[in-house]
């Protein structure tokens, strides 16, 4: 499979987001999967793709012409897509994945990984998304995701759309194991 995972590009984090990356990196590999990802070599984007490597992984890196040129590209991707536009990145990532896992990250990978859970939820695909709560980073969105549901922006049968996992070999059983559900209509009727 094919999995697609977002993440930090900053090497400014606590090594443990580093690291945890690195971890899911080496199952990906090591259970005959390819990573799928912003083609980075910085950040927990460099740790998840070393990871990768480091078992055997194949590697698909996909990244905009104006961030390429930055210099920031892992060399040891097996396949390089360079895109005009951040938005042509997403559509490549999002049609080619299996799934989609999100690591502690920044606003590229809250952006991200949010369009994938709309397209979910309008059903436009049907793939699995999960979190990756390490230590608690993504607590604080939870507890908005439940406002949501509590004043209505969202049906509770949204919550089965997406996981929350503590671990990264978590989230990688998670998506191994998937079996899609047809989605619940998003909106509310009118009483």
């Amino acid at each position: 499979m094919d999995i697609c995972v977002y993440c930090s590009s900053s090497d400014a984090v606590d090594s443990k987001y580093l690291e945890s990356a690195r971890v899911l990196g080496r199952a990906i590999g090591s259970r005959g999967h390819s990573l799928i990802y912003g083609g980075a070599a910085v950040g927990s984007m460099g740790a998840v793709a070393r990871g990768t490597q480091e078992t055997g992984g194949r590697i698909i890196g996909v990244i905009p012409e104006k961030l390429y040129g930055f210099g920031l590209f892992f060399d040891g991707v097996d396949e390089k897509i360079v895109t005009g536009t951040m938005r042509q990145r997403k559509e490549v990532m999002e049609s080619r994945a299996g799934g989609f896992i999100a690591l502690p990250g920044g606003l590229g990978t809250m952006e991200e990984f949010f369009e994938v859970m709309v397209l979910k939820q309008l059903g436009y695909h049907s793939k699995a998304v999960v979190f990756v709560d390490l230590d608690g980073f993504y607590e604080p969105l939870m507890e908005f995701l439940e406002k949501l549901y509590k004043e209505n922006f969202m049906k509770d049968g949204t919550r089965s759309q997406y996981a929350v996992v503590h671990d990264p070999l978590a989230a990688l059983d998670y998506l191994e194991n998937y079996v899609p559900e047809a989605a619940e209509s998003k909106w509310f009727k009118h009483p």
